[in-house]
């Protein structure tokens, strides 16, 4: 079966009742019921309690609480390397920036401007740089940290659609990135500008970062916006930034110039958080 065929039936489904549902389920607490649905889903997905800072299944009164768990402390050691991985998860795509068009997969592309929610000006900063796709998949540890240091300047929420973010689909729908609803955190760092993309998905139910919190819902149907004055908001490597209710994708997008991704990446290669990504300089 052909990737377009095998996604035809996502247009059909009602993905933002569907998605409104999920969430809705994720954060109550019910008790034996919301215990049996976590061993499930650790069962399933052959999640790794082990690592995380509280292993007790039974403990976590919602399935949000268990999905958005923490690390044991030392969990995820930072490399010495400029960019460090910001996410647990696989690997989808990454490389240069063609003028401003990010490879999604085989025979599709999607514009910078188009993934940061129209601001061309904006997106003309990363002409000719770098990108990184990552995706995450349910097993996965969800918060999102920072890359390297970082200040914010500016956070997009960006309305859109919630199609599934799984291999399948980036292959099957076109600007799948750049067509899903998604969170746009602009930064400033001591490697130039940067901006780190948290993409939505079916069931994701709710994105958040440290400095706003809950960012979706509301889902008001129109971009919205937040400027933040310098010194706000800043970060250091390695630093919470954000989660995920429900697995997705982070898009990161790089200025032009001198980057060497690890030598070692590769597309579908497992990540882990803290893993070297790229020396900034190329050494």
């Amino acid at each position: 079966m052909s990737d377009r065929l095998a996604v035809l039936p996502q247009y059909l489904l009602p993905k933002q009742a569907l998605t409104t549902l999920a969430g809705k389920f994720a954060s109550a607490q019910l008790g034996g019921l919301t215990t049996s649905v976590i061993r499930w889903f650790v069962g399933r997905y052959n999640v790794n309690m082990a690592e995380a800072a509280n292993p007790d299944i039974a403990s976590y009164t919602s399935f949000n609480d268990f999905f958005t768990r923490a690390l044991k402390p030392g969990a995820r050691p930072l490399a010495q390397a400029d960019l460090i991985c910001p996410v647990d998860g696989a690997i989808s795509q990454f490389g240069p920036i063609a003028k401003d068009q990010v490879f999604q997969a085989k025979g599709h592309t999607y514009s910078t401007t188009a993934l940061v929610g129209g601001d061309a000006a904006a997106a003309a900063r990363f002409d000719n740089g770098h990108f990184a796709t990552l995706y995450l998949s349910p097993r996965d540890y969800h918060r999102i940290h920072m890359p390297c240091a970082g200040e914010l300047t500016r956070m997009v929420h960006v309305p859109g659609d919630l199609f599934s973010v799984n291999p399948t689909t980036a292959r099957g729908v076109p600007g799948l990135f750049a067509r899903n609803e998604r969170v746009v955190c602009f930064f400033e760092s001591a490697h130039g500008p940067f901006v780190l993309v948290l993409v939505g998905a079916t069931i994701v139910g709710s994105m958040a970062t440290v400095w706003h919190g809950q960012v979706n819902p509301p889902r008001t149907g129109v971009l919205r916006q937040w400027d933040y004055a310098p010194g706000q908001v800043s970060l250091q490597k390695g630093d919470e930034m954000g989660r995920f209710l429900l697995g997705s994708t982070v898009v990161m997008l790089f200025p032009q110039g001198p980057l060497q991704f690890n030598p070692q990446w590769s597309p579908t290669r497992p990540i882990q958080l803290g893993e070297a990504m790229a020396q900034r300089s190329g050494g």
